[in-house]
């Protein structure tokens, strides 16, 4: 039994009462059916925006799709309600945007420009009761578990090609399968996704890759023709062979990619992000020795800091996340032994930035589950604890107790390229454990570092 929040049914009743018909839609109204939380509330009415804001003084429309923005005030927060007037569309001519639109009369009109069934229902207050149209079937297809166009399937997509990730993402969220007529269309029209922008197809892949069900999202891109254009780096890794004596690997590149991204623990999208890339490199890179059999991907790391470079400019990635993402993918085949120097260690945080630890061994972890490997080891753990500990020792010379102008004061000179110079090697002999991080430790240093400098 669907039930609206008291402020919901409140603001609909203005419209109702003014003479005009509103209904709630999309994906608000599957996910009432659904008994999801819903947060974002649509709304569709016969009302004209100019007649919308008749009703709501302090509401502001600023483009040609008819919808309105009206804030309103809930427990003492602000929203904003998006209420758009009922409309059907001409033509598209760049796959993305109709040419024209043209305010329409009836829901139903409204509904049969929406992309797909389960998305394509309407529900308004009808004499105290709440009436559902349906026109399209949408509730059968949320029972049935379903994601299927609107009408024709090629018509939807040619229209907006969005909706080509759009039909992946919402399958992939909600654990549906996509049907038969439906997933044909995606496969024919998939190369159109080459003419939307970068921003937009972010958007839908993050969302699909922070999903419980992300790594059958790739797949099923992949299934769709759809992942050659998106992420060709990834697709082009299914059926390189990894499987060799003297290697762990149980799965084909492509494969491993996607399994380390479904066991990846992090909710991080850009770990994330790293994680599904991270061996890319190892297309261009496959050796295979004749005699041996035994197959290396040497640099491969180094190969695929570059392509994670243009994946991240082909995504409109952000300078911050493009930093992240290229470290992550560039450091991922770091050393793990109980062997390593704490110098070593510390030179690892500082090459990944101490932000970034818990990213990288979140990729590790799904680098190595992806692989068939358990979830950890003994070196892994004391790997782990190292690395807090280490991280009590200065990691530059900015961390020394000391500063520049210590140095100037305490050896009686004056600032110039000297100061750097015998900065750097205190911070030398403080991170191979010569001397302890405290002033007074390293004041007794200085005359002795000068010395040899000079």
């Amino acid at each position: 039994m669907i039930k609206l929040p008291p402020y919901i049914t409140s603001f609909m009743k203005i419209f109702q009462d003014a003479g005009f018909r509103i209904y709630v839609v999309g994906g608000t109204v599957r996910g009432l059916l659904m008994k999801h939380d819903v947060s974002d509330w649509d709304f569709t009415t016969s009302a004209t925006p100019e007649e919308i804001i008749k009703l709501f003084p302090h509401s502001f429309y600023n483009n040609s799709f008819g919808t309105v923005g009206i804030p309103i005030k809930e427990d003492g927060a602000e929203l904003v309600l998006e209420v758009t007037t009922h409309r059907k569309e001409g033509d598209y001519s760049n796959a993305r945007h109709p040419d024209k639109v043209e305010w329409a009369e009836k829901v139903e009109d409204d509904l049969a420009r929406r992309d797909f069934t389960i998305n394509a229902i309407a529900l308004r207050q009808a004499q105290g009761k709440l009436d559902i149209t349906d026109p399209y079937g949408g509730q059968e297809d949320i029972e049935k578990k379903v994601i299927r166009a609107v009408g024709d399937a090629n018509i939807r997509f040619q229209e907006d090609a969005l909706r080509l990730m759009r039909a992946i993402r919402q399958a992939t969220q909600l654990g549906f399968t996509i049907e038969s007529e439906t997933m044909a269309s995606l496969q024919t029209h998939a190369k159109l996704i080459v003419g939307i922008s970068g921003e937009r197809i972010q958007a839908e892949l993050f969302k699909l890759i922070t999903s419980n069900n992300a790594a059958d999202g790739i797949l099923l891109m992949k299934e769709a023709g759809l992942l050659q254009y998106v992420l060709p780096e990834v697709e082009h890794c299914f059926g390189v062979e990894q499987k060799s004596p003297e290697r762990h690997h149980i799965y084909d590149v492509g494969t491993h990619l996607v399994e380390s991204l479904r066991h990846c623990p992090s909710a991080d999208v850009i770990t994330r992000l790293a994680t599904l890339i991270h061996d890319t490199g190892k297309k261009e890179t496959q050796k295979i020795d004749p005699e041996t059999k035994i197959i290396t991907f040497y640099n491969h790391e180094v190969v695929g800091e570059q392509q994670a470079k243009e994946i991240a400019t082909r995504l409109r990635l952000s300078k911050k996340d493009t930093q992240k993402l290229v470290i992550l993918v560039r450091h991922h085949q770091f050393t793990v032994s109980e062997e390593q120097s704490d110098k070593a260690l510390r030179r690892f945080i500082r090459q990944i930035g101490v932000e970034n630890i818990d990213d990288m061994l979140a990729l590790r972890t799904g680098d190595r589950l992806g692989s068939g490997a358990k979830e950890t080891s003994w070196r892994t753990e004391l790997f782990k604890k190292r690395l807090i500990e280490v991280q009590n020792v200065p990691f530059s010379v900015h961390d020394l107790k000391i500063t520049g102008n210590d140095v100037m004061e305490y050896l009686n000179i004056k600032p110039g390229p000297q100061i750097g110079k015998i900065m750097n090697a205190l911070f030398e002999m403080v991170d191979d454990g010569k001397v302890k991080n405290e002033k007074d430790a390293l004041l007794e240093k200085l005359r002795e570092i000068k010395e040899s400098i000079e």
